[in-house]
This record gives structure tokens, C-alpha cells and sequence, in this order.
């Protein structure tokens, strides 16, 4: 049994993942119902607002559910929301037993849902592949605990670990492959934050794009900047193109004018606190930035800073998971910028080290390396 259980979970997991990034503030989720050996129900949870995974799996299932075993990747919700609980929904179907691979922290589920189909005479089953399943929703559990985003820290650096030339060039350090790959990173992610100096030096779009260059269908992410005195112009891509929002956190140290004229293009000003000693280079408090975000709902925040930006998320500690694009590539130069920047620890014991790492190949010529730091 714990082998077919196994089995049935690995699909439902594949199911949630279709949806990745996509039903924020929601978690992913995917369902599978089983009867007499064969798939007669699949599910996911699409997007927030919309009909849970098990609802969709119900649905396709039809007659065929009563009696049968439903795979889920999460704890069946037991609440009103925006839509109704998904276990009332199983007990009416006639589910004989349901697999669960992991509970839900959501102080409204929390092993209510899991109690409910009990009390109503269900078998219930659960820590399925729990670990592959807190993994998918990382991000639903670190901001339903923690309030704040989880942050995701992106680099792409040379061997020698450069992510620029002396002169500043960096386009590109990585290949056509490695940056499709950060497009769909960016579709993932709530937000994209980075520093006044990328804006300065590069005027990105920060959006979702196709290979050619089109934006990508669907929810675009919020654009998050860190300028503590508004050196933002008026006409760079982020304040005038409309093809997303965007946020700068800024210091009181700015300017009255440029906040009235980027709120009348209709830029979000938002003003917080100073750095502190651990942050000297961005001049805008990491913690109070995540602090708002998270109160914005943002749940999901992708880092792709420069050096400046990514050492002040280092140094505060604020960094959930890495992942480095690693190009085959020497630039060398005792001044090119590396990706990390700031004053960085003074010895190795105060390194941080990352863990359940995993390494792929992109292609010919770029790695993509990715881990969880490990703080004490």
C-alpha cells in the first residue's frame, strides 16, 4: 500500500506543480482519485478564487468517487472562504479514504479538515511524500507563518565569479537558455525587486518575457525598487511603460517634488525607515520592505539586484533560496563586480552555507546551481 500510495502522490504532486506560481496567495495543489486501481479523477488548484483541486477531481470523477481512495497534496480546507470546504465536499462525494501528503498551517485548516473527515467516519492517511510537498509550497507556508515574503535571491555570474566587466557590460553574462529560464522565475514570483543603480545603469522592464521579447500572458509581477532618494527618472521602462505595477521604497531623505510627480505616473511611493548597520548599501531597511510587502500580500519576492542590493539582503539575513546561473565564462579584473557585495563577514566560520542543493546544466555553456541557506 505504501508504495501505491506513493505512486498516486507522485501524480497529484505533478498536477500542483502545472500550476506553480500561479494561485498566490493560495498554495498549489493537486488531487487524484482512485478506484479499484485506476485514475478516474485529476485536479488542480488552478487559481485563488477559483475551485479547489479536490473539487476539480470530484467533478471529473463524477459516480465513480464513491468508495474511492482521493490523493491530495495538502489538507482538505474545512472553512468558508471563497469557496466552501472542501471536505464537506469529499464526505458528499462518498470518499472511502483519503491520502494527504502534508497538513495545512493555515490557522484556519490546521488539522481541521484532517479531524472532520474522521469524525464523519473517513480513513484518513497522511505525511504521503510530506517532504516533496512542503518543498512545492514553500512559499505558502514560510508567508502564512511568518507574514512576509520568501525570498528568492537570483544571480548569474562568470566561473570567476563576475556578473559584470570592469566597465560595468553585462549583457550577457549568461546564455539564451539560462535567461528563458529567469523569465519564467519572474512569471513565479508575486514581485521582482531591485536597486536604483540596475535602474540607472540598465533601465530594465523587469517583466515576464518570451524569447522574442513579447511580454507573457497573465499576471505580470510587481516591480519593487530600492531608491532612498528618488534618483528614479521619470521616463525609465519601470515608471512609464504601464506593463506592470510599480513599487519604490524610498527614505524620508527624498525629495517631495519626485514623490508627487512618480505618484502622478502612477508609481506607488512607499516611505519606510533608514538602513541600519547591517544594511549600508541599499539606505532602505530590508526588514521594513519585507514587512510591508508582507502586509501588501506579497508572498513571493524575486531578488535580482546587483551586488549592492544582494550583500544587504545577505547581510539581514533575508534570504530563503538561492539560485545561481553559473556561466562557463572568465572575465577576471581585480574590480569587476561579484555578486555580492558590501562588507560581507570578516571569517570563514561566519560563511553561510547552503544546503539541499541541486546543480543542472542548461546547456553547453551555463549550470544553474540552487540551495536554501542555512542561518543560524
Amino acid at each position: 500500500m505504501q508504495e501505491q500510495d506513493q505512486a498516486y502522490m507522485a501524480v497529484a504532486l505533478d498536477m500542483a506543480k502545472a500550476a506553480y506560481g500561479q494561485t498566490s496567495p493560495n498554495p498549489v495543489v493537486g488531487a487524484v482519485v482512485v478506484n479499484e486501481g485506476a485514475i478516474v479523477g485529476m485536479g488542480a488548484h488552478l487559481k485563488a478564487g477559483g475551485p479547489h483541486a479536490e473539487v476539480h477531481a470530484l467533478q471529473m470523477a463524477g459516480d465513480r468517487a464513491k468508495g474511492a481512495t482521493l490523493y491530495v497534496t495538502l489538507e482538505p480546507c474545512s472553512h468558508h472562504g471563497r469557496t466552501p470546504p472542501c471536505a464537506e465536499a469529499i464526505l458528499a462525494a462518498g470518499i472511502a479514504r483519503v491520502v494527504v501528503a502534508s497538513l495545512d498551517p493555515n490557522p484556519l485548516v490546521g488539522g481541521r479538515g484532517i479531524a472532520m473527515l474522521r469524525g464523519a467516519g473517513c480513513d484518513v492517511t497522511t505525511g504521503v511524500l510530506e517532504a516533496e510537498a512542503r518543498r512545492l509550497n514553500e512559499v505558502f507556508f514560510h508567508y502564512i507563518t511568518a507574514k512576509k515574503p520568501f525570498v528568492t535571491v537570483k544571480t548569474a555570474s562568470t566561473l570567476d565569479g563576475k556578473i559584470a566587466t570592469r566597465t560595468g557590460h553585462s549583457r550577457w553574462v549568461t546564455g539564451e537558455s539560462s535567461r528563458a529560464q529567469v523569465h519564467q522565475l519572474r512569471r513565479q514570483h508575486d514581485a521582482i525587486l531591485v536597486g536604483v543603480g540596475t535602474v540607472l545603469a540598465d533601465d530594465p522592464a523587469l517583466t515576464a518575457r518570451t524569447g522574442d521579447g513579447k511580454e507573457l500572458t497573465g499576471k505580470q509581477p510587481i516591480r519593487i525598487i530600492l531608491d532612498s532618494t528618488l534618483r528614479t527618472p521619470l521616463d525609465a521602462q519601470v515608471v512609464a511603460d504601464g506593463l506592470a505595477a510599480t513599487w519604490i521604497y524610498t527614505t524620508d531623505r527624498a525629495p517631495q517634488e519626485k514623490r508627487l510627480a512618480l505618484l502622478k505616473r502612477g508609481v506607488d511611493v512607499i516611505v519606510v525607515a533608514g538602513s541600519d548597520e547591517r544594511q549600508p548599501d541599499t539606505h532602505v531597511s530590508i526588514e521594513q520592505v519585507l514587512t510591508s510587502l508582507g502586509s501588501r500580500g506579497i508572498t513571493s519576492l524575486l531578488v535580482e539586484g546587483g551586488a549592492a542590493v544582494n550583500g544587504a539582503f545577505l547581510q539581514a539575513r533575508a534570504i530563503h533560496k538561492l539560485i545561481s546561473f553559473l556561466s562557463l565564462k572568465l572575465i577576471g579584473g581585480s574590480v569587476a563586480p561579484a555578486p555580492f557585495g558590501g562588507n560581507g563577514f570578516a571569517l570563514m566560520d561566519e560563511a553561510i552555507a547552503l544546503t539541499d542543493i541541486e546543480v543542472t546544466q542548461i546547456d553547453a555553456s551555463d549550470l544553474c546551481i540552487t540551495g536554501y541557506p542555512v542561518w543560524e
